[in-house]
């Protein structure tokens, strides 16, 4: 019976459109999961096996995206927003962090960059990110950094995009700061030939749909500090203890004896386990991620190419070519320059009436959303550049989904709209 259904299932995949298995409002929508068979089977193993809780594919997962990305360990978790909270956890239980304590972050992100820090009792510090780059300025951190209160820097690497992160672990090393990653959407970039991911004390990803690769919901925390990895993983896990040897019933203390193990909280802990049935897909998600990161390159580097004098007149893009950095895309951003007579508003209504889809930049500005305005922070300079993307920037699809016809309709959209 499985034979013949997974039989069925290749027939299915091998015999219709992705556009079909994957229909969107939009010709050319933000992004998409792809995926065949080989997820779908993986899943249906998992349920007629029973595997539906965190057990032996959750550990799989953790392993094989450990040594994808070079690092010793992996806390598979529910979602990118568990991972940062979990990873600002570890380093608060490791005693390397504390509630008031400063946290710097960019100010133009996605809000669970910023709302785990005030979450957690501390506070996020907004430093201005780089018009080119739309990375975290490393000039701004500096200035950024209040001694005594400064302890770490969230760094994100948006769109796909890495961060300078030689400059930033060094002002680091200098300030002894700690220093999370945020690739949540960049699994498989790299800065001067290493991942990223790899650079920080902890690094987290997020495996949402619309991502490089996903498992539906999920997120991933990486570390190569054993001691983060235990703290972690009880967090995870209500707090449950991990450490103990002993023998079942074995465990004793001043208020325990003889007690049940698996019974024992070490910590306040969350329950932010993944289960087996979303980690049995993103294994099969990693081995695509290197196919699928060069469809998104390939795509990127078509709009470039396509990106004519008269376009570039309106448009700011992101240029493909650098030696040191490997960019991976989860989108294509767009800013609307200075005196083309036509607004960003006009312009996204414009490319979704025509079938496709945009996004701002994410939050933009982080001070300016109604939710931080009256929560902890402290705000370095007057943030021209995010506040410069938050009223221009916007995103469009550059996933392995869009052929080049889609492509080319997305230029010619373009150049209908500085007409308008």
């Amino acid at each position: 019976m499985e034979d013949e259904l997974y039989s069925k299932l290749e027939e299915y995949f091998k015999a219709t459109d992705p556009k079909e298995r994957h229909p969107s409002a939009f010709r050319v929508p933000i992004g998409g999961s792809f995926y065949d068979e080989k997820e779908v089977k993986a899943v249906l193993e998992c349920y007629l096996k029973g595997w539906l809780s965190t057990q032996k594919k959750v550990v799989e997962f953790e392993k094989i995206f450990s040594d994808y990305i070079g690092i010793n360990h992996a806390v598979a978790v529910n979602s990118g927003t568990s991972a940062n909270i979990l990873a600002l956890n570890a380093l608060m239980e490791a005693g390397d962090l504390k509630r008031e304590d400063e946290v710097i972050v960019p100010a133009t992100t996605f809000i669970t960059v910023a709302s785990p820090v005030i979450q957690l009792g501390m506070v996020p510090v907004y430093v201005d990110v780089d018009a080119n780059t739309l990375n975290i300025d490393p000039k701004e951190i500096e200035k950024a950094i209040n001694p005594g209160k400064t302890k770490a820097i969230m760094v994100v690497h948006t769109l796909g995009y890495p961060a300078d992160m030689d400059e930033i672990m060094e002002i680091a090393a200098k300030y002894n700061l700690k220093v999370i990653e945020d690739c949540c959407e960049a699994h498989g970039a790299m800065f001067m030939g290493k991942k990223v991911g790899t650079f920080g004390d902890l690094a987290t990803f997020s495996f949402y749909v619309a991502h490089n690769i996903t498992t539906g919901e999920g997120g991933m925390v990486v570390t190569n500090s054993k001691v983060y990895y235990e703290i972690a993983s009880e967090l995870r896990e209500f707090g449950r203890l991990k450490s103990y040897q002993g023998e079942r019933f074995g465990y004793s203390d001043t208020n325990l004896k003889d007690y049940d193990e698996r019974y024992v909280f070490h910590r306040i802990g969350y329950n932010f386990r993944m289960a087996d049935t979303p980690a049995a897909f993103g294994i099969e998600q990693v081995k695509k991620l290197d196919i699928l990161n060069e469809k998104r390159i390939q795509n990127a580097k078509f709009y470039i190419d396509n990106f004519d004098d008269k376009l570039k007149s309106f448009f700011q893009i992101l240029s493909l070519d650098d030696s040191v950095i490997f960019k991976v895309f989860y989108a294509f951003p767009i800013v609307v320059k200075a005196g083309g007579g036509i607004s960003r508003k006009k312009i996204v209504s414009y490319l979704e009436s025509k079938g496709i889809e945009t996004r701002a930049l994410f939050c933009s500005s982080l001070p300016d959303q109604p939710c931080f305005k009256s929560t902890p922070g402290r705000t370095v300079g007057q943030l021209p550049v995010s506040r410069w993307l938050k009223d221009n920037a916007f995103f469009i699809g550059c996933h392995p989904g869009l052929n080049e016809n889609d492509l080319k309709y997305v230029i010619e959209t373009l150049k209908e709209v500085i007409k308008l």
